[in-house]
């Protein structure tokens, strides 16, 4: 017998999370699948991960959305923007940013769930991925905003 235990995404049946009119709601579900979020998250902890992401998301997007609703848009989904999946590109990037900040928060928290120098170790190992996940994140507001993606100035 060997000592290796599977820790699953587990479904949290939780509700949406919404946050105003304009923006999509976003189901913990949706997150824990996109962003292979294991079963040592809670789900308040998630759900926690989320608000938070969606509030640093709402208030870096705050002033463009305030321009799309004086040119008359409602919601995110009715700014034009190609359609993929049968969605606006823009709410795929919403979430995207949303879920890719909450799981970098949630990584970089992993050293409080083993205190261990294996621990450690494993979660050295995630400054990669936590870097990755927040310029993901990144790219999807500057994308959202129609900003480049890299500034460059020569010195």
């Amino acid at each position: 017998m060997n000592g290796f235990v599977a820790i699953g995404a587990t479904p949290t049946d939780q509700a949406p999370i919404t946050s105003g009119a304009f923006w999509p709601a976003v189901d913990p579900d949706d997150a824990l699948k996109d962003k292979r979020i294991d079963g040592t998250v809670t789900p308040p902890r998630l759900r926690a991960a989320l608000i938070d992401a969606i509030a640093t998301v709402n208030h870096d997007l705050a002033g463009w959305m305030a321009a799309q609703i004086a040119l008359g848009f409602d919601t995110l989904a009715e700014v034009p923007a190609p359609v993929v999946d049968d969605e606006s590109i823009h709410v795929h990037r919403y979430r995207r940013a949303v879920y890719c900040l909450a799981a970098a928060d949630l990584t970089e928290q992993y050293r409080s769930f083993d205190a261990t120098d294996a621990g450690h170790q494993y979660a050295d190992k995630l400054e990669t991925p936590i870097g990755d996940l927040r310029r993901a994140a990144h790219w999807a507001l500057r994308d959202i905003r129609g900003e480049q993606r890299t500034t460059v100035d020569l010195i």
